[in-house]
């Protein structure tokens, strides 16, 4: 008996837990919406690659870690012909940060599209003596 409520007590606990990590954390279709946005120019455009610069934004109030952005050569119809993944580092809470990117100059390159890649989200601070 005292086994059976421990086991419904731990699913509960278990149940609550990745429910508040979900919220913390924004899983599910919610995690569509980040709280990174990007800025960009075209820098220069040579024979063998273009450099585009630009910043990424952390509108959120929370830290973001190991972010990379994507930058994309598109076509008139919008498909991606060449990219170049550059890694950015960590943007600060309502801060913002520069990068730069290559991407490889292609023929029938007609724009840019630059958004985020990945990231992370810090989880709280740690402290060394």
């Amino acid at each position: 008996m005292a086994r059976s409520v421990f086991r419904a007590v731990d699913r509960r606990c278990l149940l609550l837990s990745v429910v508040i990590a979900l919220a913390v954390v924004g899983g599910g279709p919610a995690a569509a919406q980040t709280p990174l946005r990007v800025t960009h120019s075209v820098d220069k455009t040579g024979p063998t690659h273009t450099e585009l610069s630009g910043r990424v934004f952390n509108d959120g109030g929370v830290d973001v870690i190991d972010v990379y952005v994507n930058a994309a050569a598109i076509d008139g119809s919008g498909k991606v012909l060449a990219q170049g993944i550059p890694y950015v580092g960590s943007v600060p809470a309502r801060g913002s940060i520069p990068f730069k990117a290559r991407v490889p100059s292609v023929p029938g390159a007609t724009g840019y599209r630059v958004g985020i890649n990945s990231f992370r989200f810090v989880m709280g601070r740690t402290e060394s003596p």
